[in-house]
């Protein structure tokens, strides 16, 4: 997810006060005695793109668009904050469930849209935030209880609730996605990242090095989530028990990048709420915040392996401003000593930001020896008849094998990954 797209483009005691270190922000909170209702909010950006034809179209292609009524008719039968906030849960997380079990094949089909169509996910949790969001309850629910319920929702709906590792000898594997961007220039857009995590949450890979289970979570392209500390609460507790860990995104035409290093830098591209944000990238602690972190997957391993149809790029160019200059200049073979970050190899945008912190985090932890990084897939395109959004549908043959061709790719080089991390 480069910002040039598409030409580049939430433990214990001691846990959660390391978690609240790293993060500087605190877990969603609990129902306490709240403020008078201050009455419903209005609804955002992303799910204003809902009244659009084509994401009506998914949803209805697909049999998510049944889901919003029965969430709504759940808060209308909520009598308490607590009940209301297991209906959230419940029925977000069955959103996770049912989107991942229909892009592995399981369970009935429903619409025919193909089962890894990661879209019907992205829009049916904004129809629920949505509900969620003009919901008028029959008891007191002021506006930090309203978010509360709608970070629960946010969470359980993106698997960051559903992560289960079994067994000892199995290898541990975290992978992460992205929602669909660049939506008011294509609303019909999906992200080949998110339909990744799907087909991989869950799933076992075997490896050079012995069996691995992938677990995987999609995160959402905002800015604001990521400033609050978002990737940093569902990674924290994660990373020490990983041997192995990727965020994935959307990056470049026809190829594949494993980043090699990443930049501590915002470059105000606007997010899926149409919000531009550029400068440092927010973190906690910015006195001990280095200007780049770096990749420890074998990079060089997956740049060689033969792993499907796109080539594979060991990409090691950033954009830097040199020390003591004031001017960025572009270095093909990295960053030099002491320059200040305006793009890693990622660019400057949220999959830059997304794996700075990730590995960032990766060293405030103390875990060198673990392998972590980013990779960029290739852009997921629609056939060359199919790409005008005015007149186009909303999928096409050449838009399914695109995708199905990226996403087994994606889960060839976290097999190889794992089986040549160290």
């Amino acid at each position: 997810m480069r910002h040039q797209f598409p030409s580049i483009t939430r433990l214990g005691i001691g846990g959660v006060t390391l978690l609240l270190a790293l993060t500087g922000s605190a877990l969603p909170a609990s129902a306490s005695p709240a403020a008078p209702a201050s009455g419903p909010v209005r609804t955002t950006v992303e799910e204003q793109r809902l009244d659009r034809a084509a994401p009506r179209e998914i949803l209805r292609r697909s049999g998510f668009d049944a889901l919003a009524p029965r969430f709504a008719r759940a808060l209308e039968g909520s009598r308490g904050y607590a009940q209301a906030e297991r209906a959230v849960t419940r029925h977000g997380s069955a959103l996770w469930r049912r989107a991942v079990d229909r892009a592995q094949g399981r369970g009935p089909v429903t619409g025919d849209l193909s089962r890894g169509d990661d879209r019907p996910l992205y829009w049916a949790r904004l129809a629920l935030s949505r509900e969620l969001r003009s919901w008028e309850p029959r008891f007191a629910l002021d506006d930090r209880r309203r978010d509360a319920l709608l970070s629960a929702l946010e969470t359980s709906s993106r698997g960051q609730d559903d992560i289960r590792y079994r067994g000892r000898q199995v290898k541990r594997v975290l992978v992460t996605g992205f929602d669909p961007f660049t939506l008011d220039r294509d609303v019909r857009i999906g992200n080949p990242s998110g339909a990744s995590v799907l087909a991989l949450d869950g799933t076992l890979v075997r490896t050079a090095t012995g069996t691995a289970r992938i677990e995987a979570v999609v995160f959402p392209v905002r800015w604001t989530d990521f400033a609050e500390g978002a990737v940093e609460r569902a990674l924290a507790p994660q990373l020490p028990r990983l041997d192995l860990f990727t965020t994935v995104s959307q990056g470049r035409q026809g190829r594949f990048d494993v980043e090699r290093t990443n930049g501590a830098w915002r470059g105000g591209f606007a997010d899926n709420e149409n919000l531009s944000s550029t400068g440092t990238v927010p973190v906690t602690d910015p006195a001990s915040q280095p200007q780049w972190t770096s990749t420890t997957l074998p990079y060089r391993q997956l740049a060689e392996a033969d792993t499907g149809r796109f080539p594979v790029y060991d990409n090691t160019e950033v954009t830097e401003v040199p020390a003591g200059a004031t001017q960025p200049v572009t270095r093909p073979e990295g960053p030099t000593p002491g320059s200040a970050a305006r793009a890693g190899g990622g660019g400057d945008y949220l999959s830059n930001e997304i794996a700075y912190r990730a590995t960032l985090l990766r060293d405030r932890l103390a875990l060198p020896k673990l392998p972590g990084g980013h990779l960029h897939t290739p852009v997921l395109q629609f056939g060359a008849e199919n790409s005008d959004p005015a007149t186009g549908t909303v999928t096409d043959p050449d838009f399914e094998r695109n995708r199905s061709d990226i996403v087994r790719q994606v889960r060839a080089l976290v097999t190889t990954a794992v089986g040549a991390a160290r």
